[in-house]
């Protein structure tokens, strides 16, 4: 009989704070599927119970940014966090929006289609979400291995948050276009195409920066910083198209990423000029010295 050789799944660590932002993105994404269910059954039409829906996709996409960003800065990412957030995005990001567009968007065409349709975007979610752990995997042994501590802060192909935050959005944006009425006439094309584009780009080898690098200590972050307020409180003002033009933006961003230089992919991703950015790496380089100095001679545990 083989013997069982302890691994890092064996007592899996658990933080309170990063997997309590995780669960509120789970119950955000599990009231949205509920949510979507009440409205599909209302004979009003169920507006209201979609416009709740879409807050809730968003609440989730809010919460999944907390999860990562807290885990980082407290220094407790873990392989628990990163399967939990997996778990919880695949409800909130594949089925919360799959059952929203296929209710009222593609119930208009055949039900083979409408179903086949919102299938490949869940399907694609799910293998986006895979692909993620696998490379955030094979990055963190490269990582231990050559104790370089340099990790790969980019996304690779369009994140699946970013992509359930923009169906939501732009169905609540054409939903305020109708004037609050759910049947979106010739609009609903608009959101079959994005369906199937977005599908696309979740798998595509397309590179998003995942602004984990964004440096707070800069001294351009007073001025990063009022940026993000004013987008936020925009965003709450504005909800019916601000959100939009922000996960759009992203998107397009994502595209045209390769022609920008370097200078500016730096101020915009990390928050930095290049002088900045040139002291920072240098002491990154001494304390990733430091610390490998240090594990050489007492091993972590």
């Amino acid at each position: 009989m083989k013997r069982h050789v302890p691994g890092p799944w064996s007592d899996p660590q658990v933080y309170l704070l990063p997997n309590l932002m995780t669960a509120g993105n789970l119950a955000c994404g599990f009231s949205a599927v509920v949510t979507i269910f009440a409205g599909m059954e209302d004979v009003g039409g169920g507006t209201k119970d979609f416009h709740l829906a879409i807050f809730l996709i968003l609440g989730a996409c809010f919460f999944d940014a907390l999860d990562g960003r807290l885990a980082r800065m407290k220094g407790q990412e873990s392989m628990f966090g990163r399967e939990f957030d997996s778990l919880a995005d695949i409800v909130s990001f594949g089925i919360a929006p799959a059952l929203l567009v296929m209710d009222i968007v593609l119930k208009s065409f055949d039900n083979r289609l409408g179903w086949t349709i919102a299938f490949i975007y869940l399907l694609c979610g799910g293998m986006r979400l895979a692909r993620f752990n696998c490379l955030s995997q094979a990055a963190s042994e490269a990582a231990a291995d050559s104790k370089s501590g340099v990790k790969d802060r980019d996304f690779v192909g369009f994140p699946i948050p970013a992509a359930a935050g923009l169906i939501a959005s732009l169905t609540m944006f054409m939903i305020w276009l109708n004037e609050g009425q759910k049947d979106l006439g010739p609009w609903r094309y608009v959101l079959l195409v994005l369906m199937l584009l977005l599908s696309f780009m979740m798998l595509s080898e397309f590179r998003y920066p995942s602004f984990k690098a964004m440096n707070w200590r800069a001294k351009k972050s007073l001025i990063w910083l009022f940026v993000a307020v004013l987008v936020l409180v925009c965003a709450v003002n504005f909800v019916e198209f601000v959100p939009l033009i922000i996960f759009l933006s992203y998107l397009i961003y994502g595209l045209v990423r390769p022609w920008i230089s370097r200078k500016w992919r730096r101020e915009i991703e990390d928050g930095l000029d290049d002088e900045v950015a040139e002291e920072i790496a240098e002491e990154e380089v001494v304390e990733t010295g430091d610390t490998t100095t240090e594990s050489t001679e007492e091993p972590s545990i």
